[in-house]
Protein backbone atom coordinates (compact mmCIF):
# COMPACT_ATOMS: atom_id res chain seq x y z
CA UNK A 1 0.00 0.00 0.00
CA UNK A 2 2.81 2.45 0.90
CA UNK A 3 4.54 1.10 -2.16
CA UNK A 4 1.64 1.94 -4.09
CA UNK A 5 1.20 5.66 -2.78
CA UNK A 6 5.26 6.23 -3.54
CA UNK A 7 4.57 5.36 -6.79
CA UNK A 8 1.35 7.57 -7.25
CA UNK A 9 2.69 10.37 -5.48
CA UNK A 10 6.48 9.97 -7.98
CA UNK A 11 3.41 10.05 -11.41
CA UNK A 12 2.08 13.09 -10.29
CA UNK A 13 5.64 14.94 -9.61
CA UNK A 14 6.85 13.57 -13.10
CA UNK A 15 3.14 15.33 -14.43
CA UNK A 16 3.50 18.16 -12.54
CA UNK A 17 7.22 18.69 -13.52
CA UNK A 18 5.68 17.99 -17.58
CA UNK A 19 3.55 20.59 -17.28
CA UNK A 20 6.14 23.28 -15.35
CA UNK A 21 8.05 22.63 -18.63
CA UNK A 22 5.63 23.24 -21.00
CA UNK A 23 4.96 26.40 -19.23
CA UNK A 24 8.05 27.21 -19.80
CA UNK A 25 7.79 26.42 -23.20
CA UNK A 26 5.48 28.65 -23.07
CA UNK A 27 7.13 31.60 -21.74
CA UNK A 28 9.57 31.60 -25.22
CA UNK A 29 7.63 34.58 -26.98
CA UNK A 30 8.21 36.72 -23.73
CA UNK A 31 11.85 36.78 -24.93
CA UNK A 32 11.43 38.36 -28.25
CA UNK A 33 11.44 42.01 -26.72
CA UNK A 34 15.29 41.31 -25.56
CA UNK A 35 15.87 39.65 -28.83
CA UNK A 36 14.18 42.27 -30.93
CA UNK A 37 16.31 44.60 -28.73
CA UNK A 38 19.89 42.91 -29.21
CA UNK A 39 18.60 42.83 -32.82
CA UNK A 40 18.42 46.94 -32.93
CA UNK A 41 21.60 48.20 -31.53
CA UNK A 42 19.99 51.70 -31.51
CA UNK A 43 21.65 54.90 -32.95
CA UNK A 44 25.45 55.21 -33.39
CA UNK A 45 27.79 57.09 -31.25
CA UNK A 46 28.77 60.43 -32.89
CA UNK A 47 31.70 61.50 -30.77
CA UNK A 48 31.71 65.40 -31.70
CA UNK A 49 34.81 68.17 -30.34
CA UNK A 50 34.15 71.34 -29.87
CA UNK A 51 35.62 74.38 -28.02
CA UNK A 52 33.25 75.24 -25.55
CA UNK A 53 34.74 78.84 -24.52
CA UNK A 54 33.05 80.56 -27.65
CA UNK A 55 29.96 82.09 -26.39
CA UNK A 56 26.89 82.35 -28.00
CA UNK A 57 27.55 79.26 -30.06
CA UNK A 58 29.34 76.61 -27.13
CA UNK A 59 30.10 76.96 -23.65
CA UNK A 60 29.11 76.58 -20.25
CA UNK A 61 26.41 77.52 -18.15
CA UNK A 62 27.56 79.02 -15.15
CA UNK A 63 24.92 77.44 -13.22
CA UNK A 64 24.41 74.08 -14.13
CA UNK A 65 28.12 73.25 -15.70
CA UNK A 66 26.38 72.02 -18.77
CA UNK A 67 27.75 72.91 -22.00
CA UNK A 68 24.79 75.20 -23.95
CA UNK A 69 25.02 77.20 -27.15
CA UNK A 70 23.75 77.77 -30.60
CA UNK A 71 26.53 75.04 -32.06
CA UNK A 72 25.29 72.56 -29.29
CA UNK A 73 21.24 72.88 -29.52
CA UNK A 74 22.02 72.37 -33.39
CA UNK A 75 24.04 69.45 -33.43
CA UNK A 76 22.18 67.89 -30.71
CA UNK A 77 18.88 68.44 -33.00
CA UNK A 78 21.38 66.79 -36.17
CA UNK A 79 22.21 63.75 -34.28
CA UNK A 80 18.70 63.29 -33.36
CA UNK A 81 17.53 63.85 -36.79
CA UNK A 82 20.53 61.47 -38.26
CA UNK A 83 19.94 58.69 -35.67
CA UNK A 84 23.36 59.08 -33.60
CA UNK A 85 24.00 59.22 -29.95
CA UNK A 86 25.51 62.26 -29.56
CA UNK A 87 28.89 61.97 -27.34
CA UNK A 88 30.25 65.68 -27.01
CA UNK A 89 33.47 66.30 -26.33
CA UNK A 90 35.13 70.10 -25.12
CA UNK A 91 38.92 70.90 -26.66
CA UNK A 92 40.69 73.56 -27.28
CA UNK A 93 40.00 75.27 -31.34
CA UNK A 94 43.23 74.41 -32.25
CA UNK A 95 43.28 70.64 -31.18
CA UNK A 96 40.05 69.95 -33.17
CA UNK A 97 41.90 69.71 -36.78
CA UNK A 98 44.39 67.10 -35.60
CA UNK A 99 41.94 65.16 -33.46
CA UNK A 100 39.71 64.72 -36.59
CA UNK A 101 43.15 63.49 -38.15
CA UNK A 102 44.12 60.93 -36.04
CA UNK A 103 40.19 59.44 -35.41
CA UNK A 104 40.09 61.07 -32.03
CA UNK A 105 36.92 62.48 -32.76
CA UNK A 106 34.16 61.85 -35.55
CA UNK A 107 33.24 65.45 -36.17
CA UNK A 108 33.78 69.02 -34.83
CA UNK A 109 31.09 71.86 -34.27
CA UNK A 110 33.26 74.93 -33.05
CA UNK A 111 32.22 78.34 -35.33
CA UNK A 112 34.62 76.89 -37.53
CA UNK A 113 35.18 78.94 -41.06
CA UNK A 114 35.54 76.55 -43.67
CA UNK A 115 38.33 77.84 -45.48
CA UNK A 116 40.74 76.61 -48.72
CA UNK A 117 43.30 75.70 -46.22
CA UNK A 118 41.04 73.58 -44.09
CA UNK A 119 39.65 72.03 -46.54
CA UNK A 120 43.09 70.57 -48.19
CA UNK A 121 42.42 68.21 -44.24
CA UNK A 122 39.29 67.91 -43.93
CA UNK A 123 35.77 68.20 -45.24
CA UNK A 124 32.83 70.51 -44.68
CA UNK A 125 29.45 70.27 -44.00
CA UNK A 126 27.16 72.64 -46.09
CA UNK A 127 27.23 76.07 -44.45
CA UNK A 128 25.12 76.08 -41.24
CA UNK A 129 25.82 80.11 -40.04
CA UNK A 130 26.89 83.19 -41.85
CA UNK A 131 29.40 85.32 -39.96
CA UNK A 132 32.56 87.64 -40.45
CA UNK A 133 35.53 89.06 -38.45
CA UNK A 134 34.62 92.53 -36.06
CA UNK A 135 37.73 94.62 -34.46
CA UNK A 136 36.87 95.38 -30.77
CA UNK A 137 38.54 97.74 -28.23
CA UNK A 138 38.27 99.48 -25.27
CA UNK A 139 35.04 101.64 -25.29
CA UNK A 140 37.07 104.61 -24.42
CA UNK A 141 39.59 104.34 -27.20
CA UNK A 142 39.11 106.96 -29.79
CA UNK A 143 41.79 106.17 -32.18
CA UNK A 144 41.25 102.62 -33.31
CA UNK A 145 38.21 102.98 -35.73
CA UNK A 146 38.24 99.64 -37.94
CA UNK A 147 41.13 97.74 -39.36
CA UNK A 148 42.89 100.18 -41.05
CA UNK A 149 43.90 101.48 -37.46
CA UNK A 150 45.44 98.76 -36.25
CA UNK A 151 49.08 98.56 -38.12
CA UNK A 152 51.60 98.71 -35.15
CA UNK A 153 49.22 97.86 -32.37
CA UNK A 154 49.25 94.99 -30.08
CA UNK A 155 46.67 92.39 -31.48
CA UNK A 156 45.10 89.56 -29.22
CA UNK A 157 43.46 86.76 -31.01
CA UNK A 158 42.70 82.77 -30.71
CA UNK A 159 44.83 80.64 -32.04
CA UNK A 160 43.97 78.74 -35.11
CA UNK A 161 41.29 81.14 -35.95
CA UNK A 162 40.30 83.32 -38.80
CA UNK A 163 40.88 86.07 -36.55
CA UNK A 164 44.61 84.90 -36.17
CA UNK A 165 44.72 84.78 -39.58
CA UNK A 166 43.84 88.48 -40.04
CA UNK A 167 45.88 89.93 -37.31
CA UNK A 168 49.02 88.32 -38.81
CA UNK A 169 48.52 90.55 -42.05
CA UNK A 170 48.55 93.87 -39.93
CA UNK A 171 51.84 95.55 -40.62
CA UNK A 172 54.03 95.62 -37.55
CA UNK A 173 51.29 94.27 -35.26
CA UNK A 174 52.33 92.86 -31.88
CA UNK A 175 50.16 89.91 -32.02
CA UNK A 176 49.66 87.81 -28.49
CA UNK A 177 47.77 84.41 -29.28
CA UNK A 178 45.39 82.64 -26.57
CA UNK A 179 43.60 79.29 -26.25
CA UNK A 180 40.48 80.49 -26.18
CA UNK A 181 38.44 84.08 -27.06
CA UNK A 182 37.47 84.80 -23.90
CA UNK A 183 41.12 84.87 -22.96
CA UNK A 184 41.85 87.31 -25.50
CA UNK A 185 39.19 89.74 -24.85
CA UNK A 186 39.79 89.56 -20.94
CA UNK A 187 43.36 90.84 -22.11
CA UNK A 188 41.55 93.41 -23.99
CA UNK A 189 40.23 94.56 -20.94
CA UNK A 190 42.81 94.98 -18.83
CA UNK A 191 44.48 97.32 -21.01
CA UNK A 192 46.97 94.94 -22.14
CA UNK A 193 46.69 94.52 -25.58
CA UNK A 194 44.99 97.50 -27.83
CA UNK A 195 42.50 95.41 -29.92
CA UNK A 196 40.80 92.06 -30.61
CA UNK A 197 40.06 90.55 -33.77
CA UNK A 198 37.50 87.76 -33.12
CA UNK A 199 34.05 86.68 -35.30
CA UNK A 200 31.46 89.24 -34.99
CA UNK A 201 28.86 87.46 -33.45
CA UNK A 202 30.94 86.19 -30.60
CA UNK A 203 32.51 89.57 -29.66
CA UNK A 204 29.42 91.27 -29.96
CA UNK A 205 27.32 88.71 -27.35
CA UNK A 206 30.50 89.39 -25.62
CA UNK A 207 29.86 93.37 -25.15
CA UNK A 208 26.33 92.16 -24.38
CA UNK A 209 26.64 90.40 -21.07
CA UNK A 210 27.78 93.39 -19.62
CA UNK A 211 31.12 94.32 -20.74
CA UNK A 212 30.63 98.11 -21.57
CA UNK A 213 33.96 98.63 -21.28
CA UNK A 214 34.19 96.91 -24.93
CA UNK A 215 32.93 98.03 -28.47
CA UNK A 216 33.23 96.86 -31.60
CA UNK A 217 34.72 99.45 -34.08
CA UNK A 218 34.33 99.18 -38.19
CA UNK A 219 33.18 97.46 -40.77
CA UNK A 220 32.68 93.76 -40.71
CA UNK A 221 35.20 92.13 -42.86
CA UNK A 222 34.35 89.83 -45.17
CA UNK A 223 31.02 87.56 -44.92
CA UNK A 224 32.95 84.16 -43.40
CA UNK A 225 30.67 80.72 -43.26
CA UNK A 226 30.52 78.28 -40.30
CA UNK A 227 30.77 74.53 -41.40
CA UNK A 228 30.61 71.22 -39.31
CA UNK A 229 34.22 69.51 -39.49
CA UNK A 230 34.18 65.67 -40.58
CA UNK A 231 37.62 63.34 -41.48
CA UNK A 232 38.42 62.57 -45.19
CA UNK A 233 37.49 58.97 -44.14
CA UNK A 234 34.34 59.11 -43.05
CA UNK A 235 31.79 60.84 -46.46
CA UNK A 236 28.88 58.66 -44.73
CA UNK A 237 28.75 61.22 -41.64
CA UNK A 238 29.04 63.80 -43.90
CA UNK A 239 26.13 62.83 -45.60
CA UNK A 240 23.82 61.83 -43.14
CA UNK A 241 24.78 65.24 -41.22
CA UNK A 242 23.74 67.25 -44.55
CA UNK A 243 20.45 65.13 -45.07
CA UNK A 244 19.61 66.17 -41.20
CA UNK A 245 20.56 70.12 -41.71
CA UNK A 246 18.64 70.32 -45.26
CA UNK A 247 15.83 68.58 -42.93
CA UNK A 248 16.33 70.95 -39.81
CA UNK A 249 16.03 73.64 -42.32
CA UNK A 250 13.07 72.30 -43.67
CA UNK A 251 10.46 71.80 -41.12
CA UNK A 252 11.53 74.98 -38.77
CA UNK A 253 13.45 73.52 -36.51
CA UNK A 254 16.84 75.54 -37.46
CA UNK A 255 15.15 78.35 -37.42
CA UNK A 256 13.82 78.11 -33.99
CA UNK A 257 16.97 77.48 -32.34
CA UNK A 258 18.54 80.54 -34.53
CA UNK A 259 15.98 82.56 -32.95
CA UNK A 260 16.37 81.53 -29.37
CA UNK A 261 20.14 82.12 -29.66
CA UNK A 262 20.20 85.60 -31.84
CA UNK A 263 16.89 87.01 -31.53
CA UNK A 264 16.51 86.91 -35.35
CA UNK A 265 15.45 84.62 -38.65
CA UNK A 266 18.11 83.25 -39.84
CA UNK A 267 20.19 85.29 -42.21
Amino acid sequence: MKKALKLGLLAMLVFALAVALVGCGGSEPAKEPAQEQAADPGASKLIVGSDTTFAPFEFADAATGKYIGFDVDLIEALCEEAGYELVFQSMSFDGLIPALQTSQIDAAISAMTITDKRKEVVNFSDTYYKSGLIVAVQAKNEDIKGFDELKGKKIAVQSGTTGAMEAEKVPEAKITYFTNTDQALLELKNGAVDAVINDYPVSAYFVQQGNEDVKLVGDILSAEEYGIAVPKDKPEVLEKLNGALKTLKENGKYAEIYKKWFGEEPK
